[in-house]
């Protein structure tokens, strides 16, 4: 079985194979077993730190030899270490020389050596495996294939400090999803590792400080679990808090903060517990100093955002510690022209991932500013901050585009930052371009703050109408995604607040009848209340009320007719009965009510119907149909309520913000 390279690096590699490589593979098919551990052993000197002899002897193909002698029950387990050990070596080459032993099924004969009595033996296959795992090359599923693997792996942590090392290393890389932790939970995980935090081994006490972050991640069943974990007499939470101490290696400081967080995150840890507030929240602000290094700086203030998202008191406290808004900015700077980096190679490797930053602090900006004016305000105030986030909007790195649209959206919820700040970098533009083409996870996000800057009292809105926005949101509601067909209602639903007949007319002509119709029997609740949201704000002012119901009137009455007859909530009954109440308050079009039995059968209904909110809705209708123009002003069931009745609107400033979105 042959084990090659892609095919052009393959033959770049050929030609330089040298007579001492293929003398090392000839050893391995050596009669004398003395005279192939002996080769083997000259093998694994050989390749350490040698990138370009381990490409030789995998092209030469060692690799099937090797495994071949690794699970022959006639080879020593001197011999089987060994191999092992070289394979490992192979393994920390480059990502073609991974895929070179994936392709060789190596995986499956190093978890069969995992069966060994010998320890040495089961080491050096856990270290080879460990590296494999740990590289993005590698599917993580490899690990779950045989459902026995994962128990034997969890007997396998009490034989040595190097299993326990190995073993949650490999876990920590191949947990990647609520399945993959339901496996691991339900074989023991939490038990069998929450005592190697207190291991001797710093090694040890790491990865298994990974493990837990990764189990911890978005899992209410697990956090809650942690919480009441005893190890040595102490609560799994103060161990945590005891390896946040700045005497602890930064490392140790961060995974433990991300411990804290994804716990408070999934419910466990209230989120003004003083683990939380004067602990892991420090911590984090800490970690966005300058003096830190640049993935600190990154996982720092990455995580930080996640901790404070959804609590705003949070937000306060961050905003005001160390300077932390300040801080940031700096973020915008690295490296700068006075760097005191002096390692050329970290430079470079700065360098390249700049961006990070960049990413990093858009996310944490997002956050910071999700649900407080006085936070929005110094975020702005910060130095040139909206020129960054309109050029964060078109940088070539996706991740730092998406982080960029997170930031101005969450900015947008401001009323005053929309009519200044937003209007004076002409936000809107950068923002259209990114609608043009991008991908959904940007669109949505981008399409979200659209919706915030169509508000009427926006002086964005009349220049993105006239950038053809109407065709592009219209366009949005005929995605599969979900998330996107809301926003494009939604953003129209605004657009058409108090609008002009024509751009009323334009909405209804770019999204057509047929599919204004099938909004309102889509799957997705918040699609329907924000078409129906649309259908009210469309038929406001007496005169458009008229002129839609003259050309849309029986299709309307019939959808109306639908949604009051179909299992609906009483929010989407409330919201038709409110169409049907501006309907009744057209001067021509409350005809379309007053011949139709069925519709007055249902109004009649309604207001006897138990629940409060559906007869206000019904006595509306009869109010506004039964009422005489010269006696005084209708009652208008539009889009302009504002003081939280039961029939709140469907498009006014606030109820419009669209939330944060991870």
């Amino acid at each position: 079985m042959a084990c090659l390279l892609e095919t052009p690096i393959r033959m770049s590699v050929l030609s330089e194979v040298t007579a001492s490589s293929r003398h090392y593979v000839d050893r391995l098919f050596d009669p004398d077993p003395q005279k192939v551990l002996q080769g083997v052993i000259d093998m694994k000197n050989a390749v350490i730190g040698n990138n370009k002899q381990k490409a030789n002897l995998i092209v030469l193909g060692a690799v099937p030899r090797l495994l071949y002698l690794l699970q022959q029950e006639t080879s020593s387990t001197e011999l089987k270490t060994e191999c092992a050990v070289v394979l490992g070596s192979l393994a920390m080459g480059t990502e073609n020389n991974v895929k070179s032993l994936l392709d060789c099924h190596i995986i499956p004969a190093l978890l069969q050596g995992l069966l060994s009595p010998d320890l040495k033996f089961i080491e050096a296959c856990l270290r080879c495996l460990r590296t494999i795992f740990t590289s993005p090359v590698t599917p993580e599923e490899l690990l779950y294939t045989d459902a026995t693997v994962i128990p034997h792996l969890m007997a396998l942590l009490s034989r040595s400090r190097y299993t326990q090392e190995y073993i949650c290393q490999i876990f920590s890389h191949c947990c990647k999803g609520p399945d993959h932790q339901t496996i691991l939970f339900n074989h023991g995980a939490v038990q069998n590792i929450a005592h190697l935090l207190t291991s001797v081994s710093y090694k040890v006490r790491m990865q298994a400080l990974k493990c837990f972050s990764v189990l911890a991640f978005e899992n209410p069943q697990v956090s809650m679990t942690l919480v009441n974990v005893l190890v040595d007499g102490e609560l799994l939470p103060q161990i945590f808090v005891k390896m946040l101490q700045r005497d602890k290696p930064i490392e140790m400081q961060l995974t433990s903060a991300k411990c804290l967080t994804y716990m408070c995150r999934a419910g466990a840890i209230r989120t003004d517990d003083n683990c939380i507030v004067l602990k892991t929240l420090p911590c984090l602000v800490r970690m966005c100093s300058k003096e830190r290094l640049l993935e600190e700086r990154v996982e720092g203030a990455e995580t930080l955002a996640y901790l404070i998202e959804p609590d705003v008191e949070l937000q306060r406290i961050a905003s005001i510690t160390d300077h932390l808004i300040a801080m940031l900015a700096d973020y915008f700077k690295y490296p700068s022209s006075v760097s005191a980096i002096t390692d050329i190679k970290r430079l470079d490797h700065d360098l390249k991932h700049a961006h990070e930053l960049r990413q990093a602090a858009f996310k944490l900006y997002a956050s910071l500013g999700a649900n407080d004016e006085d936070i929005r305000k110094k975020i702005i105030e910060t130095e040139n901050m909206m020129d960054r986030i309109v050029t964060g909007l078109s940088e070539s790195s996706v991740k730092v585009r998406l982080a960029a649209v997170r930031c101005l959206h969450s900015l947008s919820r401001s009323v005053q930052q929309l009519r200044t700040s937003f209007q004076d970098h002409a936000v809107w533009k950068p923002l259209m371009k990114v609608l043009q083409n991008a991908p959904d996870e940007i669109l949505v996000v981008a399409s979200s703050m659209l919706c915030n800057l169509l508000l009427e009292f926006s002086p964005s809105k009349e220049p993105i109408l006239e950038s053809g926005a109407v065709e592009l949101l219209c366009g949005l509601t005929q995605s599969e995604n979900p998330a996107l067909r809301v926003n494009g209602i939604w953003a129209l639903m605004n657009m058409a607040f108090q609008a002009e007949q024509k751009i009323k007319a334009d909405i209804l002509r770019s999204l057509s009848t047929e599919q204004l119709f099938r909004l309102l029997s889509d799957s997705d609740l918040n699609v329907l209340m924000k078409t129906l949201g649309l259908l009210r704000n469309l038929l406001s002012t007496r005169p458009h009320i008229d002129k839609i119901m003259s050309t849309h009137g029986k299709q309307i009455m019939q959808a109306v007719t639908l949604i009051l007859e179909g299992e609906h909530n009483i929010e989407v009954k409330e919201q038709t009965l409110c169409i049907l109440a501006n309907i009744a308050d057209g001067t021509t079009a409350k005809e379309l009510i007053m011949t139709n039995d069925d519709i007055l059968q249902k109004i009649k209904y309604y207001m006897g119907h138990s629940h409060v909110k559906l007869q206000l809705a019904a006595m509306f209708c009869i109010s506004n149909l039964v009422w005489n123009e010269e006696e005084g002003q209708r009652w208008h069931c539009s889009s302009t309520w504002r003081d939280g009745s039961a029939l709140a609107p469907a498009s006014i400033p606030r109820p419009c913000y669209r939330k944060y979105r991870n």
